[in-house]
């Protein structure tokens, strides 16, 4: 799994082969994130990676500085691994915080600052439980639930009766090729590479 920009582009994470879940490929992730920037600028602000699995969003959308990322995962064992990948990132970025600081004081408060703006809030529990609970509202939303979930189809709407959105906001549903989001009242677009689908959903005021 790699980080594809940001403060963090290259990073590696080896994932453990016991796992279910698997990231959304490079490819597909590089080429939806390339679609989302002419929707969002993702400096500075607040997201939401439901379904996280292995991280893979989490990291992207922190990496591209991200001031919040919330990132909920029922799974034990994935959760775990998405603390794990964040405190290797944490630990590299004190590292070289502490090296600029030596340098130079102010850029080291600088660094020391800017390390503090981004945050990320691992959630381990269910989604929907989590989205019927959630006060919150974000700037960006990525979902992307076992293909095989028989409460794929509800989800969009739940996202929307729940008000999570921001005013311009936007909502990245990944989902197998066999479901048809176009007459969604919020629907944008449809973008798909290789077996990988994803509709774009956007706030309406």
């Amino acid at each position: 799994m790699r980080i594809i920009t940001g403060k963090y582009k290259g990073r590696h994470f080896e994932i453990p082969r016991s796992f279910k879940a698997r990231p959304t490929t490079d490819f597909a992730k590089e080429n939806i994130f390339n679609v989302l920037n002419g929707y969002i600028d993702f400096e500075d602000a607040i997201a939401l990676d439901l379904f996280s699995g292995t991280g893979s969003i989490t990291l992207e959308l922190l990496s591209r500085g991200c001031s919040q990322v919330i990132s909920v995962e029922l799974d034990r064992d994935h959760h775990r691994f998405i603390q794990e990948c964040l405190n290797k990132l944490t630990k590299v970025e004190g590292q070289r915080s502490k090296v600029e600081g030596q340098r130079s004081k102010v850029k080291g408060q600088r660094s020391k600052v800017e390390g503090q703006r981004s945050a990320v809030i691992p959630i381990r529990g269910d989604v929907f439980r989590f989205v019927k609970s959630c006060k919150q509202q974000f700037d960006f939303i990525f979902a992307d639930p076992p293909y095989a979930l028989k409460e794929l189809p509800t989800i969009p709407d739940l996202i929307f009766e729940k008000n999570l959105l921001k005013e311009d906001g936007i909502f990245v549903f990944e989902h197998g090729k066999d479901y048809d989001f176009s007459q969604h009242p919020h629907f944008v677009e449809h973008r798909s590479y290789g077996s990988v689908n994803f509709s774009l959903f956007k706030s309406i005021v």
